[in-house]
């Protein structure tokens, strides 16, 4: 039975994210997953001061995983929140408290590490319009998740190259040999496109004597329609591992 409950919205204010902590909260305290996006940090603390005023435990974690951006403190939270999410879950069942699991998961939030590239923009259902203009001969690299165009714009190369320029990014921060790795769809990517792109993947890490000893491929962190990837890299151990290959009720979250 699950010791504490664990909740992430996003674009909320406080007092939406108190409700959601006082419906979740059965009296071991609440986790808050927050990524790192000014506006959502704020009403989270603000909620998390709240909720604390009627005596309801609360912690919170951010997620920085976004390597495209180089000041690490402004780090945006991205596909990486996806592994956040299962290991304080599983962490959860096991009974693990509540300030324990925070202090594992910031142990393990600085290796957690991505980046993404889109071929086209999301449309945006409250405007109509596209998110950003991008010709077809383009690509952004490094966008968000909430439509955000990217921090450079190129242009568009094969899948192979793509894949190529997105793991010597990931590489220059992530040095371990053994990894798990994530191949994530921005939400109008084919599967089998995600395949095509996870076989180069699988080669070129090869080609670096990496071992990946857990893949993940699939639409798991999207972004409405946006036509892209992102890669995301975190280092094996044997306890993360357990904890991703966990059983889940959760249809989504498949290995």
């Amino acid at each position: 039975m699950l010791q504490y409950a664990v909740r992430y919205l996003h674009l909320q204010p406080p007092d939406k994210i108190l409700s959601a902590i006082k419906a979740v909260d059965n009296g071991e305290g609440v986790l808050l997953v927050v990524k790192n996006y000014a506006g959502d940090v704020m009403n989270f603390e603000m909620a998390q001061e709240m909720a604390e005023m009627e005596d309801i435990q609360v912690e919170t974690v951010v997620v920085k995983d976004d390597i495209a951006v180089s000041d690490e403190a402004q780090r945006r939270g991205v596909s990486g929140t996806v592994f956040v999410h299962k290991i304080a879950g599983y962490l959860a069942e096991k009974g693990t408290s509540l300030p324990l699991i925070k202090e594992k998961l910031n142990e393990l939030l600085p290796n957690i590490k991505s980046i993404g590239m889109a071929l086209t923009p999301p449309l945006v259902p409250t405007t109509g319009q596209y998110g950003f203009d991008i010709d077809d001969e383009s690509m952004e690299i490094g966008i968000g998740i909430h439509g955000e165009k990217g921090l450079a714009h190129e242009k568009f190369e094969s899948v192979d190259i793509v894949v190529e320029r997105l793991i010597a990014e990931l590489l220059k921060e992530v040095e371990d040999e053994q990894l798990i790795v994530m191949i994530n769809g921005m939400g109008a990517t084919p599967l089998s496109e995600l395949n095509i792109a996870t076989k180069y993947v699988a080669q070129q890490l090869e080609d670096k004597q990496k071992d990946v000893k857990l893949w993940f491929v699939g639409d798991y962190m999207t972004s409405l329609d946006m036509e892209g990837l992102s890669i995301t890299f975190l280092p094996y151990t044997e306890a993360v591992y357990d904890a991703l290959t966990a059983p889940t009720s959760s249809p989504y979250f498949n290995v």
